[in-house]
């Protein structure tokens, strides 16, 4: 999910350094050759048949391992070893089970399903993950009928990472779908995805068994970006999503009020599942310079990983005692699992999962403070205590309460986007103001041949909105789920639903304009909107509908907007 590109994992043969750093001393932590001299907590056989689906809605904690398959064929010991690291996760009794991840970075790579059939003896204990970005919808359900034909129910829906390389020049992105509207067909096909036979009449095709997962960011710096990141991950829930994995950081808080958030808002009970990279001092650097979208290193973790690595080991230590700490923390805050990923080899995987278990059960009680490496000025929805770094779902950061009272006006607000919300009001919302005399015209106009008015309507409309929000076209608007700024002309992946998570500092993730999502929220929250933003059925675009005329197609109800069946929907 947040791997590297281009790189296999490091050469490290030695999971266990006998150096301490004089920290670690000092707080009296256990390290990996303490650890070595103690046997670990005793875990079930990982053939004892449990699925990846009872791992996250039992009651133990478990831990799960990412493999990253690799870019070309390589030569046949890099196919092996790769084969053979994944194999030996799901045979070590550490480990629950295995995550296969898909071009992360925008690299392409071998497609996730050429492991995962490798691994089909396990599929129970395989997540596949499926992205957006190479892929229309057509593709996606494709994919997702020869996932469930092989017996890959374990799917972690995501948006994708924007294209980086490709042959010949940078890739094309797709995003015809996002992870919304993924979530949203897999949901249909557990469902039974109903769809047109030969005859037109609705045939209702075999339900699949899919348990679908979602991503979250809550690594964010500013208010306006990280409330739509929460507001989305609760229309993930409610378009099918049964489990939730954060994107990378290394502030415990953050971590922790991804399930303050849910408790909030009655959503308690979907499982979180804590993520851990290792890191070195190559890969804090990356994530510190922003290149790998949503994965955050702030300035204070980097200075600290330079000092260990400047140390005998490298660093080695430090890093491994921090996921193992990371681990801990997750067990003890009642995440339902700990999911490692990193540059390393499978053995030392398993030495951070025995350090982890070798801490006492309150021992995360102490790491919680130690792992609060914020951004400068950092917003928090939760009022987190900091001696303990802990909360509780009722904690809401009182700032921010006040200032949803009394919330000022930002630069966003301005004369286009009062007049916008006006004409809004006024001609298009639902059986009020002009919307039945509009209706009622635009039906007339549509059951004649294109006449002098209806030309002279299109003509209007394209040039209103060309100049006003540098519309696209696409005949299936928009505009009022996003505050009035095309998602089309304004964001990177044309997102309908919420942002995706590789937004920095408020800046898309192309860095070349500010977030769309960030601008509607402060947008919004002026006018009180901005909790019930995506308070609504996810967005899917009719492509069909391009190059007509949006006025006409919401009128009609040709558009997303029109009261729909479920057979419609889909």
């Amino acid at each position: 999910m947040a791997s590297l590109p281009n790189e296999g994992r490091s050469g490290e043969h030695n999971p266990t350094s006998k150096a301490t750093t004089q920290e670690d001393a000092a707080a009296g932590t256990a390290t990996s050759a303490d650890v070595a001299a103690a046997p670990s907590d005793p875990i079930d056989s990982p053939n004892d048949g449990v699925s990846y689906r009872e791992m996250l809605l039992g009651e133990r904690f478990w831990y799960g391992a990412e493999t990253v398959p690799s870019r070309g064929l390589g030569t046949p010991d890099l196919s092996d070893r790769l084969v053979n690291e994944a194999e030996e996760l799901l045979s070590d009794r550490r480990f629950g089970w295995v995550s296969i991840t898909d071009n992360p970075g925008g690299v392409p790579m071998l497609p996730p399903d050429w492991l995962a059939g490798v691994l089909s003896p396990r599929a129970e204990r395989v997540v596949v993950h499926e992205t957006c970005k190479d892929l229309n919808r057509n593709g996606l359900e494709a994919n997702a009928w020869r996932y469930a034909s092989e017996g890959f129910d374990n799917v972690l829906a995501l948006t994708g990472d924007y294209p980086t390389e490709g042959y010949g020049g940078m890739a094309q992105p797709v995003f015809d779908l996002d992870s919304v509207g993924l979530i949203s067909l897999l949901k249909s096909m557990n469902d039974g995805l109903e769809v047109r036979g030969r005859r037109g009449q609705v045939e209702k095709l075999p339900p699949t068994h899919f348990f679908i997962g979602c991503c979250v960011s809550p690594f964010k710096r500013h208010e306006r970006e990280l409330m739509p990141q929460y507001f989305k991950l609760a229309l993930k829930i409610l378009a099918g999503a049964e489990w939730v994995i954060p994107q990378l950081g290394y502030d415990m808080r953050k971590f922790h009020e991804v399930k303050l958030m849910l408790a909030s808002r009655g959503m308690g009970h979907v499982p979180v599942v804590g993520n851990v990279y290792i890191l070195t001092k190559t890969v804090a650097k990356v994530f510190n310079s922003g290149r790998l979208a949503g994965c955050v290193v702030t300035d204070e973790l980097l200075g600290k990983v330079n000092k260990y690595a400047a140390g005998p080991d490298k660093g080695k230590q430090f890093f491994k005692e921090l996921a193992a700490k990371q681990l801990a923390c997750f067990k003890g805050l009642g995440f339902a699992a700990g999911y490692i990923a990193g540059m390393a080899k499978p053995e030392t995987f398993a030495a951070i999962v025995d350090l982890a278990n070798s801490y006492g059960e309150e021992d995360w009680r102490d790491f919680m403070p130690e792992i609060c490496f914020s951004q400068p000025d950092e917003f928090f929805l939760f009022d987190h205590d900091p001696k303990t770094a802990l909360a509780e779902p009722t904690q809401i950061n009182p700032e921010y309460l006040k200032s949803l009272e009394h919330p000022p006006k930002p630069g966003e607000v301005g004369l286009g986007y009062r007049l916008s919300r006006s004409v809004h009001s006024t001609a298009f919302t639902r059986d009020r103001g002009l919307w039945g005399l509009m209706r009622w015209i635009f039906r007339d106009w549509d059951e004649q041949k294109p006449g002098f008015f209806g030309r002279i309507a299109r003509g209007v409309e394209r040039g209103s909105k060309g100049a006003l929000y540098g519309c696209k076209d696409c005949g299936d608007c928009s505009l009022p789920d996003t505050a009035y700024i095309c998602p089309l002309a304004c964001c990177s992946k044309g997102s309908r639903n919420g942002p995706c998570g590789g937004s920095r500092d408020g800046r898309c993730e192309l860095d070349d304009k500010e977030c769309l999502w960030a601008r509607a929220y402060e947008r919004l929250k002026y006018y009180g909107e901005s909790e019930s933003m995506l308070d609504r059925p996810a967005v899917i675009y009719n492509p069909a509908l391009e190059e007509t005329s949006s006025w006409a197609n919401t009128y009609l109800d040709r558009d997303h907007h029109a009261p729909r069946t479920k057979t419609e929907d889909q």
